[in-house]
């Protein structure tokens, strides 16, 4: 069963579980996703923007061709607000800082991603501590492009992958949690009918 958290005649929000894909994927077997979940009760349902299947958090579908093209053109243009919530490995010796590490798929093993300065598309994170502990702390997130994998590539990048991440992180740190910790926790954007700026949260389920 999905959880809604919003639904009107043209968009609806949904705070989809760590382990769900986005879309299908290749085979019978990955055909369970947000998108034909959130059809089965609202057949016009269209994707706008996706996370990864291991992360959990809130995600946009539009409900008609319309607002699912003024949607897209905000997600385009980078309008959306979105921040996410992780725990990590180590202790950053800043507070907060920007990861600016252009990156594209690393064909050879896909669907993971890598950093590459001369191929790569420009990749922008903005990051924030907010917890400290002994071994890992929690940080704020704050993508400003949308690449594919970005902040687990960025924070691998910075020498902190983010726990349980099993693409990105050594073993020790992928034993220490049962799953990715990375949850989309807050989203905000402009509604594709009436403009008015809309505001969206799911608190951090770890």
């Amino acid at each position: 069963m999905m959880e809604y958290l919003y639904q009107d005649d043209w968009m609806l929000v949904v705070n989809k579980p760590a382990g769900l894909l986005s879309v299908p994927g290749r085979g019978p077997d990955k055909q369970d996703c947000v998108w034909h979940r959130v059809q089965q009760q609202h057949p016009t349902a269209r994707i706008v923007h996706r996370l990864d299947q291991a992360t959990s958090g809130l995600m946009v579908l539009a409900k008609t061709a319309e607002s699912h093209r003024a949607l897209s053109i905000q997600f385009q243009d980078r309008i959306p607000e979105k921040r996410y919530q992780a725990v990590i490995a180590g202790v950053p010796e800043q507070q907060e800082g920007q990861i600016e590490l252009p990156l594209r798929c690393d064909w050879e093993r896909r669907p993971r991603q890598m950093v590459d300065p001369v191929q790569g598309k420009s990749a922008l994170t903005h990051w924030r501590c907010i917890e400290r502990g002994d071994d890992n702390s929690r940080v704020l997130l704050f993508p400003h492009t949308g690449r594919s994998h970005q902040l687990r590539v960025h924070m691998q990048a910075l020498g902190h992958p983010i726990l349980g991440d099993e693409f990105y992180a050594p073993a020790d740190v992928i034993a220490q949690a049962p799953r990715l910790l990375l949850h989309a926790e807050r989203l905000a954007l402009r509604h594709p009918d009436s403009n008015e700026w809309l505001e969206f949260c799911s608190p951090c389920p770890f």
